[in-house]
């Protein structure tokens, strides 16, 4: 059983993201779902690029760092593209997390990985959001700072495939994504 802070993408704290958590939470772990903006989800994805520059970015890294402040210190740190962004960017004031979950986007500097970070990224391919050529970068980075990374890419699906309330969606892929998760849950340090 581990706790789990699960970051929205910029849409907003959707509905899939709150049944992605009670998946979680039914399979016995404590989840939380922060809202980063504090209002309604945004329903394209323009939308939540103009939700993110009115709340802005420091403040949605102030909301995240006062969600995760009551939780323990191994709290998995979990998140969907930009939430993703944002769990990164967190992970170097909890350097104790049990595990880093990225789902349609990199996070975290190399900088801020402890080396035996368990760390699994879950990526479309292609991605617009994210050219190859950075993954790759990225990667070699992540495993030169000692991570335990696992990265998977889904051949076919767009950005946010596993959202069934946007054009992005494939359900096959989702599944596997979350085959996969909850093994990568499983394998961490009971907290």
């Amino acid at each position: 059983m581990a706790h789990i802070a699960l970051l929205h993408s910029v849409f907003g704290l959707r509905p899939a993201v709150l049944a992605d958590a009670e998946r979680l939470r039914a399979a016995g772990h404590r989840v939380v779902t922060p809202d980063l903006y504090g209002v309604p989800a945004a329903a394209t994805v323009e939308e939540g690029f103009a939700l993110l520059a009115k709340v802005s970015q420091d403040e949605v890294l102030r909301r995240g760092r006062a969600a995760l402040a009551p939780l323990p210190p191994e709290t998995v740190l979990a998140g969907y593209s930009m939430g993703a962004g944002v769990a990164g960017a967190l992970l170097a004031e909890r350097p104790a997390a049990a595990g880093l979950l990225l789902l349609h986007g990199t996070g975290a500097d190399p900088a801020t990985v402890r080396p035996g970070l368990p760390v699994q990224l879950h990526l479309a391919d292609p991605d617009e959001y994210e050219p190859q050529a950075e993954i790759d970068d990225w990667e070699r980075a992540m495993n030169a700072a000692g991570a335990r990374l696992r990265v998977f890419r889904y051949p076919g699906p767009g950005h946010l495939f596993t959202d069934p309330d946007v054009p992005d969606h494939d359900a096959d892929a989702t599944a596997l994504t979350w085959d996969r998760v909850e093994g990568f849950l499983a394998a961490l340090p009971a907290g």
